[in-house]
């Protein structure tokens, strides 16, 4: 998507701190028209002193969404509509699928899955009216709209412990490449952005629920308790990986080019990443144990088992 003109962009999940509210900034300071959304509005007033237009938005809430909706729309100018929708609310939640919490995990599909088809459902006709109209394009032709769906690199990456995570994500990829073959005779673009290291506050602050590191009373993975509870808590991956700024600067560099592709990778590790999902699934399972401590986690268990009962 070339930007010849200002564009009005939607950024969902800006709290401080985040990736969402990184992009706001860099597109922001570029002369576009940003909404920053998040489910608290408190935790919009940076942005807002920016001056940028801030939209209260529990993405999980249907008439959130609905109000969100309004407010935008009231906003635009009768000849515009939203050029760009960047889905990337999101939440976390690490644990062993033993001791999973199915209460848990479908709380967190909710949001990291159905809560952005029912975003970009309400976002839809904004984003068709961009693609009908003129007026955002210096040529005088209609432009294309975007939707930008943040996956992650865990959407192609097993990784132990993080198997909630990783497949809402998987399903989000899935839902984009669909959405993308589906919505382009409407001129509408859709991208996965699939990101590696970044360092925000997604693992210290953003889990489903507070007991989310914590293993369930007798767990089969009791005997290495602590060690599992550590890597859970994802403690050495939070000052892993390129800063939210330069990330940001990125992403957005590709997203506002000619030609943006229908999957970024960006992030600290994503090009390894990318390589790493095209080899056999075996190939890197040493180095996963060995960063999520699984395999002294193995050492532990298979230890366990050697005592008598």
């Amino acid at each position: 998507m070339s930007s010849p003109k200002k564009l009005n962009i939607l950024i969902t999940g800006c709290s401080p701190g985040g990736m969402g509210a990184a992009l706001a900034t860099t597109f922001h300071n570029a002369g576009h028209h940003v909404y920053a959304t998040a489910r608290n509005p408190s935790k919009l007033s940076s942005l807002a002193a920016q001056g940028m237009q801030t939209v209260p938005l529990d993405v999980t809430s249907a008439s959130s969404i609905e109000s969100a909706v309004e407010a935008v729309s009231s906003s635009l100018p009768d000849n515009e509509g939203l050029n760009m929708l960047i889905n990337n609310a999101a939440g976390n939640y690490t644990m062993p699928i033993a001791d999973v919490s199915l209460d848990a995990a479908k709380e967190l599909f909710n949001l990291n899955v159905w809560s952005q088809i029912a975003v970009t459902q309400a976002f839809l006709p904004l984003l068709l009216k961009s693609t009908t109209s003129t007026s955002s394009s210096t040529s005088g032709s209609p432009c294309r709209s975007m939707i930008v769906n943040h996956t992650s690199v865990g959407s192609v990456t097993a990784i132990p412990f993080q198997g909630i995570y990783n497949s809402s994500k998987a399903a989000l990829a899935m839902l984009s490449e669909t959405m993308r073959l589906e919505l382009s005779p409407f001129g509408i673009s859709v991208i996965d952005l699939k990101t590696a290291g970044v360092r925000t506050n997604l693992i210290s602050n953003n889990n489903v629920n507070s007991k989310a590191e914590r293993l369930r009373e007798g767990s089969i993975y009791g005997p290495a308790q602590d060690v599992v509870e550590k890597a859970m808590s994802q403690e050495g991956l939070v000052e892993i990986g390129i800063t939210a700024d330069q990330w940001a600067a990125e992403v957005a560099g590709l997203l506002l080019g000619k030609s943006p592709p229908a999957v970024i990778w960006k992030g600290e590790s994503a090009t390894a990443a990318r390589l790493a999902s095209s080899m056999p699934c075996n190939m890197f399972e040493g180095m996963l144990k060995r960063m999520t401590k699984l395999d002294i986690v193995e050492d532990i268990i298979t230890e366990s088992r050697k005592q008598p009962v």
